[in-house]
């Protein structure tokens, strides 16, 4: 595909203090364009407090071949209010605009689910969207199928009695008749913030999901430990490969799952980041939180983010089982240097990292959702997590408004480095500071495009 031109992302007013509903925002991407690194348009949500997260497409790379399907429309969830906007990319690229508004109401009585997460358009042309739970914010592990045309929902994937305790990411590939979920918590319980105590109660996730494709069935649990809490998870994209990775938080570990010579489903562990002895935090070890991976279109890249130390890791994953480590870069987090934090034993750095400056402005919080473009050359980054963990772990991110970054790949040896040009600073937004998270293309991503 052509390089992206423009990005869409989500930004989220809930949790910040201003009265305004969450918005899409357009941002310009094209150097050679005079709006380079600006939002130019803003498509505000007709309610307040949706908190606005992951999006997903009409049809997508799935649905090749077929002539009638155009992706035309981004599918918007909103993970606390349980709405689901249907938003027109296709009369304007670069001034999107509302298509259909699916009420809650709609998902608690055709699914009995709620707080929608992940959506991936079908070969079918229906769009499957992963819950985290029930209309009375309990755990549930379900799905909701809404019609590629009207946009109706049309009740749940699942079948059988069967449903995982919680929900939130999936992925599915067809070629080898499995859809594997991931967990993250409890709605009610995570809510407004993140309670470690919440974890030994059983509050957060632990298992990869195993789900046969075409019956829609549980079938299988792979646990990865408890407080692990696995969450994006990514097959390699040859729709051949029986094998992809997942990201666990709080563990700080990545999991390479694969099929075995039985047929079924193992993960083993493949990256582990240590954590670190600190004072003046939340606990005495501080994990990395590891909120988001990624797997390069050519399969030879993995990234991911630790949210609260501060960096983004790429791997050479020519041997899935061996991920080597060849490039790494800071861009803030909570050990940074001045902070209130002290790190008093790491087993990785000789000394905290430097505070993270770019354009003269110190960015607050650290990396958090990432995409990479076709070409696998330009790595972007925000620093929104979600509301209410934004609150509890960066405040002074929720005041200041996040940022989105570009960091530049070396795709021959491997390596990163900031673009130090490219700062989009949702700070400065005309209605006050907003969270930006999740970014998309217009013409799919690594992390929506799913071939069959």
């Amino acid at each position: 595909g052509p390089r992206e031109e423009i990005v869409y992302l989500p930004c989220i007013y809930r949790n910040t203090g201003t009265e305004k509903p969450d918005y899409l925002a357009t941002v310009d991407v094209d150097p050679k364009s005079p709006r380079y690194c600006q939002v130019i348009h803003r498509l505000p949500m007709p309610n307040l407090k949706d908190e606005l997260h992951h999006s997903g497409w009409n049809a997508c790379s799935s649905c090749f071949g077929d002539a009638t399907k155009r992706r035309n429309r981004l599918i918007l969830p909103s993970l606390i209010s349980s709405h689901i906007y249907v938003v027109d990319v296709g009369t304007d690229l670069r001034a999107p605009r509302i298509h259909k508004v699916v009420e809650p109401v709609e998902l608690f009585w055709k699914g009995n689910v709620a707080n929608p997460h992940t959506s991936h358009c079908l070969g079918s042309g229906d769009i499957l969207i992963s819950c985290l739970g029930d209309p009375s914010g309990n755990g549930k592990g379900g799905f909701i199928l809404l019609d590629g045309e009207t946009f109706e929902v049309k009740g749940n994937w699942e079948n059988g009695e069967k449903v995982p305790a919680l929900g939130y990411d999936f992925w599915y590939q067809p070629r080898h008749n499995v859809l594997m979920s991931t967990e993250w918590g409890t709605p009610k319980v995570l809510a407004d913030g993140f309670n470690p105590a919440d974890v030994e109660r059983g509050h957060y996730g632990r298992r990869i999901n195993v789900w046969d494709w075409s019956t829609h069935t549980y079938i299988q649990a792979i646990d990865l430990g408890k407080g692990s809490i696995p969450l994006e998870i990514r097959f390699l994209h040859n729709p051949d490969a029986a094998e992809g990775f997942v990201g666990c938080a709080l563990s700080g570990t990545v999991h390479r799952f694969y099929k075995t010579e039985k047929g079924d489903w193992a993960a083993e562990k493949v990256i582990e980041v240590p954590s670190k002895k600190v004072q003046g935090w939340l606990l005495p070890d501080m994990p990395g939180l590891i909120t988001d991976i990624l797997i390069s279109l050519d399969d030879r890249f993995l990234y991911f983010n630790n949210w609260l130390h501060g960096d983004i890791r790429q791997y050479d994953i020519s041997n899935t089982r061996k991920p080597k480590l060849v490039g790494q870069v800071f861009l803030g987090g909570s050990i940074t240097k001045g902070g209130p934090v002290t790190v008093v034993e790491d087993k990785e750095l000789q000394c905290q990292p430097e505070p993270f400056v770019i354009k003269g402005k110190r960015v607050p919080g650290g990396p958090q959702m990432i995409q990479l473009s076709l070409d696998g050359k330009r790595l972007y980054v925000t620093s929104s997590l979600y509301s209410g963990w934004d609150k509890q772990f960066y405040p002074d991110l929720v005041r200041e408004g996040s940022v989105m970054l570009q960091i530049d790949v070396d795709t021959e040896r491997g390596g990163l480095k900031v673009n130090k040009n490219f700062l989009v600073d949702f700070g400065k937004e005309p209605d006050g500071p907003v969270l930006a998270h999740e970014i998309r293309y217009p013409g799919g991503d690594c992390t929506s495009d799913i071939w069959m």
